[in-house]
């Protein structure tokens, strides 16, 4: 077969998937807007040969190079195995602190073997979905005084939670659920004072686009009218809002519950008081 029939060759899906995936890539650094982004991707889920999906991604680069836009050879799917993001090191960041403000750590950085954040009238996210691990096991440390952290998991990784809690708590809902085969053990611990530390299991965003374009694909397949995709950019942030509201909520209503005390104080201290007054007066008579 010569060179020139290759691209008359028939495009399989996996086909497809490899230069979906260029574009997602080149979308998140910014090379594509959202506007040239539906356009090439939707070329791509329609393209029935090779010579249709290599201009698609001709003038993108991947990896920091610039091979071949589609691998015209079959090579083995991967398998997804946990041990390519179990990569050892001394982690990328090791702390992160935030006082009357926030912060976050999420997308592509590296767990160390112990993290430790700080959340003192605040809030912080820390998302793992996307993150490698300096270790097989791996220690996140959370101190949350009148504020609170939320982590969030991929599915797949164990979550041991060792946190204390006083008028404050940790989440534990993720516990008990089994690891998969290689995948790192998230160990939470820590204090938490009229604040809270949330754990929650949320998919990769990769593979939550992934499947919002599987099923546009298939609307298209099925000559179902195109939707617009993505609705806003806010998302982005959303999860450390909302981090950050749940905290201000946990302060508000610890400040309430202290207040109420004090008052009830106040009321134990009037009433000894009265029946000491009264005491007194029987003692006169």
């Amino acid at each position: 077969m010569t060179d020139d029939a290759v691209p008359e060759l028939r495009a399989s899906d996996a086909d497809r998937e490899r230069v979906a995936e260029v574009l997602r890539d080149a979308v998140a650094e910014g090379r594509l807007d959202m506007e040239e982004f539906e356009e090439r991707l939707e070329a791509t889920y329609k393209a029935r040969t090779y010579g249709e999906l290599t201009p698609i991604t001709a003038d993108l680069p991947a990896a920091g190079v610039v091979p071949p836009p589609v691998n015209m050879v079959k090579e083995p799917v991967e398998s997804g195995s946990w041990a390519g993001r179990i990569v050892g090191g001394e982690g990328s960041s090791t702390a992160a602190v935030a006082i009357m403000s926030g912060f976050q750590r999420k997308g592509r950085w590296t767990v160390p073997k112990r993290f430790t954040a700080v959340a003192f009238w605040g809030g912080g996210e820390i998302d793992l979905r996307e993150a490698n691990f300096a270790d097989r096991e791996v220690e996140i440390n959370c101190i949350a005084i009148m504020g609170g952290a939320q982590i969030i998991v991929p599915p797949g990784v164990e979550v041991v939670v060792r946190g204390i809690g006083i008028m404050g708590g940790f989440d534990h809902s993720q516990e008990g659920v089994p690891g998969d085969p290689g995948a790192p053990r998230v160990i939470v611990t820590g204090f938490a004072f009229w604040g809270g530390v949330g754990v929650e299991r949320k998919l990769p965003r990769a593979e939550r686009q992934r499947l919002k374009e599987e099923r546009r694909r298939q609307k298209l397949e099925g000559g179902s009218p195109t939707k617009e995709l993505y609705g806003s950019h806010h998302d982005a942030l959303s999860g450390l809002h909302d981090a950050h509201r749940e905290a201000m909520e946990e302060h508000r209503e610890a400040m309430r519950r202290r207040h109420e005390e004090r008052r009830e104080r106040h009321e134990e201290r009037r009433e000894r008081h009265r029946e000491r007054r009264e005491r007194r007066h029987r003692d006169w008579d």
